[in-house]
């Protein structure tokens, strides 16, 4: 019987002391593995240090030449000016706003200068010198959440429960974001102050929009008098409530009456405050909507009256055209390596 045990317990001690081993072997292979993929990385990086060495004087030559043409261009063409303007639209007229920049730019690259002088009233040279016109939103994660919230409050919850945020936020486009930037480029660093009235008019002179800014302020005109309306109506009742409660009071105290709806009145005249707290609170909430929605689009800043120069290293030709011949000359030696390789390959 003990020698039974004694045999069970070796085997056991074998097995876990296999899976051990196994386990270990695992660890080690893995250990390698990655081993292996930092010696590959290592390899290529020496094996092109070594190729930069080899070639060093063609890619600096190729650098040179690049820098030689950069630095040509850069004296030849002249400088470049930008200016931003941030825009609110309202009513969805975003879109609008899209087409008419992007029919601007596309303007510019036509070098329609003529038709560029009719729409922003520019003599021929001012016209000239424009040479982008760009939109893009201000993105906000902020503005995602609170479409998100509207969307939650005027439909029911069932349908809402099929339509998660995560669907809703792929659906959101460039279009529905608040805030907007327009960018102009121009050669002439004057130019823009006599861009943003043509830009904002080109959209709020559509009677699209004109209208459905016309009805949203009577809408909320209307609202907000019959909200001060019920105002002046709780307020008459405050006082009438108060009126009888002291009346109430004085009547207990004299002896000859007592109140025993004094708690219910009591609870109407907490009720009357909170509802006076909610309409307040709706009244202010129009008067936002009312300064927000006064105008077809918002403009939050104008386009500066003098432009910034446009610079900066990466947007210097001497070193993009600089970088560019070093990539060429890099592609083109690899390129003569491989086909080395190849012909020898067949061999």
């Amino acid at each position: 019987m003990s020698t039974n045990q004694t045999q069970k317990s070796n085997e056991e001690e074998v097995d876990l002391g296999s899976l051990f081993v196994i386990i270990g072997r695992g660890f080690s292979k893995f250990f390698n593995f990655i081993g292996s993929i930092f010696k590959g990385i290592f390899h290529v990086v020496i094996l092109f240090l070594i190729f930069i060495k080899e070639n060093i004087l063609k890619i600096g030559i190729s650098i040179l030449i690049g820098l030689i043409i950069g630095i040509f261009l850069e004296v030849k063409f002249p400088k470049k000016y930008g200016s931003e303007m941030l825009i609110e639209p309202n009513f969805k007229s975003s879109l609008q706003l899209y087409n008419n920049v992007n029919y601007y730019n596309d303007l510019v690259k036509q070098k329609d200068t003529l038709k560029l002088q009719e729409t922003f009233n520019l003599t021929k040279s001012e016209a000239a010198s424009l040479k982008k016109f760009a939109i893009e939103p201000v993105k906000n994660e902020k503005d995602i959440i609170n479409a998100y919230d509207e969307l939650i409050l005027s439909v029911d919850t069932l349908t809402i429960k099929s339509y998660e945020f995560d669907q809703f936020k792929s659906a959101f486009t460039n279009y529905d974001y608040k805030i907007h930037k327009i960018s102009v480029i121009a050669e002439k660093s004057d130019v823009f102050d006599k861009l943003d009235d043509v830009i904002i008019s080109s959209v709020v002179k559509n009677q699209y929009f004109n209208r459905l800014k016309e009805l949203t302020n009577e809408n909320l005109n209307r609202t907000d008098s019959v909200y001060k309306e019920n105002l002046s109506q709780i307020d008459s009742l405050r006082k009438v409530y108060m009126q009888v409660m002291l009346d109430e009071a004085k009547k207990v105290t004299s002896g000859t009456n007592i109140n025993m709806s004094g708690e219910k009145e009591t609870t109407k005249e907490l009720e009357l405050f909170e509802t006076n707290r909610k309409i307040n609170n709706d009244l202010k909430n129009i008067a936002f909507e009312k300064s927000n929605k006064y105008e077809v689009i918002n403009v939050i800043s104008n386009f500066q009256p003098v432009g910034y120069e446009i610079k900066g290293i990466t947007k210097n030709y001497a070193f993009q055209l600089g970088g560019l011949g070093a990539v060429l000359m890099i592609l083109y030696l690899m390129m003569l390596k491989l086909n080395i390789y190849l012909n020898n390959y067949k061999k």
